[in-house]
């Protein structure tokens, strides 16, 4: 054998007891699991390396179901934030917007929109133009070695509208509802594992549920899922929720809840009603899952606030529109007095939003601050050019822990890595939820948040040999000590790497060795199984 680990806990993904045993590796896939007493005549493993595992669990790898590395992958071959971690596998192209499928004008506009997520790009060699050709360039990044970690991509729904009908806020006729169609499409069949939606986000909130049904209905036809970030977190979340619910179950679809929060003032201790209307539809036979992280702050661009009628047209109209006096009055008074869509619906507290990054070194002195008024943040906007991101502080702890303990509950950090100083569950999420939710507090077995983190994202990716620590399965793996396992980023040190990780394995070869992260780049593009 390549690799043994010797006398592991193994807490295997089932949600089931976990149990000692050795647990060898070769050809990248998990060879043999001899457990503690096993029967005479069975002989343990032995290998050319053999790792002592006494005192540490062994998992399946960690799959982050909602991530912004997008770009991050191709930038850093490193990747720590998310290795250092136990990620072994992250789901891109989230939100409805990304890099793929795109013609030129589009790459520019959607470079332009998300900035604030993954950076200008001018670093970046866009040479697709597909989700087949940038699940190819995953593939061949960094001369050819891969990148750090395994990566699955969503067709961007705003992404495909945009290149279909611009940014108009209007339905689409019928011929570039077919264009988006043969779009998503050409996603699904080019590796793209669903389609994801951004419904507070330009240009995709314009779409109606009709159109939204009608390309769910081809999501459907391959075997994929939908994952909207739906139209509201805040004054209408549970109608918003009911409504996807809605769209997918006529579509028959798939449906996966990104960051299934419950968030703003008017939602505080709602988590309830929001898990009693999961269970009804669950009940009634719908493919639900969604994905928390945890924390109560939420994550986004400050130009994402705004009302969508100051979004029609793109970014360079967007600009216009601050820097004419009367409209912007008009878009303070939305957020302000009658609560923004882009805001979900919420009157917008300026206090509750502090800036996480801005793009202009120049406005650096900002990261970090509160938000003081309307004039700020139109300057920042202005100045900034649209780049500016932001935590909102908005969640409340109690909706956080009832949804994670739902049994259809996934793990995404929802991580941007852009900013002086990102959010921590782009550093953190994982072990956080090792540490607090499981060690700390208990609101979570160690077997089952280990089952939320990794079988049950891998089943909703109907990967067929990963997600499990299983004979035949596929070596991601992570090594890790429940007793320490602790992230280590903060609000004010978001970049720092968790401890009590020692060891983490992609396909077979170590990311994370003793702690350190190594040089290697086993990732690969997961692409849709058919």
């Amino acid at each position: 054998m390549d690799l043994v680990f010797r006398d592991a806990e193994v807490v295997d993904g089932s949600g089931g007891p976990s149990y000692r045993a050795d647990v060898a590796i070769d050809g990248g896939r998990i060879a043999a699991i001899v457990k503690e007493g096993a029967a005479a005549g069975c002989q343990r493993p032995t290998a050319r390396r053999v790792v002592d595992a006494e005192g540490l669990a062994l998992s399946p790898g960690f799959i982050d179901m909602h991530a912004h590395s997008d770009l991050a992958l191709l930038r850093d071959p490193d990747h720590s934030a998310k290795a250092a971690q136990g990620v072994t596998l992250e789901v891109l192209g989230q939100d409805g917007l990304s890099y793929a499928p795109v013609d030129d004008r589009t790459l520019a506009e959607v470079r332009r929109a998300i900035t604030g997520w993954n950076g200008h790009g001018d670093d970046i060699d866009f040479d697709w133009r597909t989700v087949g050709g940038y699940l190819d360039r995953l593939d061949r990044a960094h001369g050819g070695r891969g990148i750090a970690v395994n990566a699955a991509y969503l067709v961007p729904q705003g992404t495909v509208r945009m290149q279909a009908v611009g940014w108009e806020d209007r339905p689409a006729s019928e011929a570039e509802l077919n264009r988006m169609r043969r779009l998503v499409a050409e996603g699904l069949e080019q590796g793209a594992v669903g389609m994801s939606s951004g419904l507070t986000y330009t240009p995709g909130m314009y779409a109606p549920d009709a159109e939204l049904t009608e390309l769910c209905r081809v999501v459907a036809e391959y075997g994929g899922y939908y994952c909207p970030h739906h139209r509201s977190y805040g004054a209408g979340a549970l109608r918003a929720y009911e409504e996807m619910i809605t769209l997918t179950r006529e579509a028959g679809c798939a449906l996966h809840l990104a960051h299934a929060t419950m968030n703003f003032g008017v939602n505080r201790g709602r988590a309830p009603d929001l898990l009693a209307l999961l269970d009804e539809a669950l009940d009634a036979g719908a493919d639900i899952s969604l994905d928390t992280y945890p924390y109560t702050p939420g994550c986004t661009t400050l130009v994402a606030v705004l009302p969508s009628w100051a979004s029609e047209g793109g970014p360079e109209a967007v600009l216009a529109r601050l820097r004419d006096d009367g409209t912007a009055e008009r878009i303070r008074h939305h957020l302000e007095v009658l609560g923004s869509d882009g805001c979900h619906g919420v009157p917008v507290e300026w206090d509750t939003i502090e800036v996480s990054g801005v793009s202009d070194p120049a406005l650096a002195e900002f990261t970090g601050r509160r938000v003081d008024g309307w004039a700020t943040a139109r300057r920042l906007l202005v100045e900034d050019r649209l780049g500016t991101t932001i935590l909102q502080h908005v969640g409340h702890e109690e909706n956080v822990r009832a949804i994670m303990r739902h049994r259809v509950h996934t793990g995404g950090s929802d991580g941007i890595l852009q900013g002086l100083k990102p959010h921590p569950r782009a550093y953190g999420t994982f072990p956080r939820y090792l540490g607090r939710y499981v060690r700390e507090l208990g609101v979570l077995s160690l077997e089952e948040c280990v089952a939320h983190l990794t079988a049950r994202p891998a089943a909703r990716l109907r990967l067929p040999d990963r997600g499990l620590v299983k004979e035949g399965y596929v070596a991601d793996l992570v090594l890790f000590d429940p007793e320490t396992v602790t992230p280590g980023a903060t609000y004010d040190t978001p970049r720092t790497l968790p401890t009590g990780i020692p060891h983490v394995l992609i396909n077979g070869t170590f990311v994370m060795e003793n702690g350190t992260r190594t040089d290697a780049l086993p990732g690969r593009a997961i692409r849709r199984v058919h």
